[in-house]
């Protein structure tokens, strides 16, 4: 057994025994032993251990009930802990006479100066008052994590949504549900759904061009907007649309962000503007460079110092090339020029970096992921995942071991990612033959321990 340091956070039970021993053998005729009935568990902790971090950071709770108490953890301990070897600490309300420790490997009168064996359960403390008139049992229940707190956990919500048929799809968030709206190129549909596993066909959208580039709808969680040359189109249950003339040639619809609605506009040149009323707002930010109009990716996060960014990810260009371009929208009280906003390319200083159409990027567990897409050859980039830890400056592929998708998930382009509820969700895309109407749920185990 390993020697323990008794402090005054632990009353051991061999003081206790030690002073009753010391008063009986007083020499005084006066002298008196001062017991008690009371039996009761006030505090419960490990002692700390070098070897296993966090161990003596676990709190636990001890919860009195009529027959036997109960003391337990409410967040687990660290995954991969092992209680085989621990020294647990308890504190009692006044000292007891006896305490006692049943495990299913022994059964033993505590010292203050055990090593026991805590991974096996159950775990009962036997106290007994000083008095010897009362008896108190309580049950030691502590939880470690059983689930690797790196682990992304992935699985299949549903094969399909509705019959692949060549169609382009989005998936957004309206009014707290998933829609999906497809076009096969004649006409549009709408699917809906609260969980991403069980879908509703909506009604036909009207209003909506037959032709709509259904990937470039965005969505502020109340209305989706679509841009088609000078017209604009909007929507509040993705059945009903309302088209709105604007004075600038829209190219495309970029993102909901910052609080605003943002398009890419001609101006005499390509340009950022956002939303106001029913017009535009141009914001001066022309872009020194290939900027995409098509098939990129647009992702919106807090940075590190607290201001809002955006990044917008590869893409096509105006002349058709693909992109391996990383923009960087950030806007700040302190930035004086263009309402506060600035616009840079990283792939500038750090072009190492495919180029990639039909991607899609989300921010989660503060790092951004990449999902999918091809390169300029229209080779598929593949399952595997990438994430910059850096805020899109640098990227590495996920680690497979802790990181994958499940087997049954085919490489593709064109699907679409949402985080909702810390979860990813992952809905359709299209391969070189198949139209894919699937979706798939992942999440980090310790998201939310």
């Amino acid at each position: 057994m390993t020697k323990m340091k008794i402090t005054k956070h632990i009353l051991p039970i061999v003081m206790a025994l030690l002073a009753m021993g010391i008063a009986g053998c007083s020499s005084s005729s006066t002298s008196t032993v001062t017991t008690s009935s009371v039996a009761k568990l006030t505090g419960f902790s490990f002692a700390s251990n070098d070897s296993m971090p966090g161990l003596a950071a676990a709190v636990f709770t001890v919860e009195e009930r009529l027959d036997t108490g109960l003391v337990y953890n409410k967040d687990s301990i660290l995954y991969g802990t092992s209680l085989e070897r621990v020294v647990p600490r308890f504190v009692f309300q006044v000292a007891v006479g006896m305490a006692q420790l049943q495990t299913p490997d022994t059964t033993l009168v505590l010292t203050g100066y055990d090593t026991l064996n805590f991974a096996h359960q159950p775990i009962y403390l036997t106290l007994r008052s000083s008095d010897g008139t009362t008896t108190k049992v309580y049950e030691i229940r502590p939880t470690v994590h059983q689930a690797d707190p790196d682990l992304f956990v992935w699985n299949q919500l549903t094969p399909q949504i509705y019959p692949a048929d060549e169609s382009e799809q989005t998936v957004v968030e309206l009014g707290g549900q998933f829609v999906m709206i497809a076009n096969n190129g004649f006409q549009n549909t709408a699917y809906s759904s609260t969980d991403g596993a069980a879908w509703s066909v909506l009604s036909a959208p009207s209003g909506l061009p037959a032709g709509a580039r259904v990937r470039q709808i965005i969505s502020d969680g109340t209305t989706l907007y679509y841009a088609d040359g000078t017209t604009m189109y909007t929507s509040t249950d993705a059945t009903t649309w309302t088209a709105q003339p604007m004075s600038l040639v829209m190219k495309t619809m970029l993102m909901c962000w910052n609080g605003r609605v943002w398009a890419l506009v001609d101006n005499g040149g390509l340009e950022l503007a956002y939303l106001e009323g029913n017009s535009l707002v141009l914001t001066g930010i022309r872009p020194d460079g290939d900027f995409p109009v098509s098939d990129f990716a647009a992702v919106q996060f807090q940075s590190a110092s607290e201001r809002a960014r955006a990044m917008i990810i590869g893409g096509y260009a105006e002349n058709g090339r693909s992109l391996n371009t990383r923009w960087n929208l950030e806007y700040s009280e302190q930035i004086r020029e263009n309402k506060g906003y600035r616009l840079s390319e990283f792939s500038i200083d750090r072009p190492h970096f495919t180029t990639l159409t039909g991607i899609s990027v989300i921010w989660y567990n503060g790092q951004l992921m990449l999902f999918g897409g091809v390169d300029q050859d229209m080779t598929y980039f593949g399952r595997d995942i990438l994430i910059s830890d850096d805020e899109g400056l640098n990227w590495t592929q996920a680690d497979t071991a802790k990181n994958q998708l499940p087997e049954v998930y085919q490489a593709r382009r064109k699907q679409t990612a949402i985080v909702r509820d810390n979860y990813i969700y992952l809905f359709g895309g299209q391969d070189k033959t198949t139209t894919y109407s699937d979706v798939y749920r992942g999440r980090l185990n310790s998201i939310d321990w």
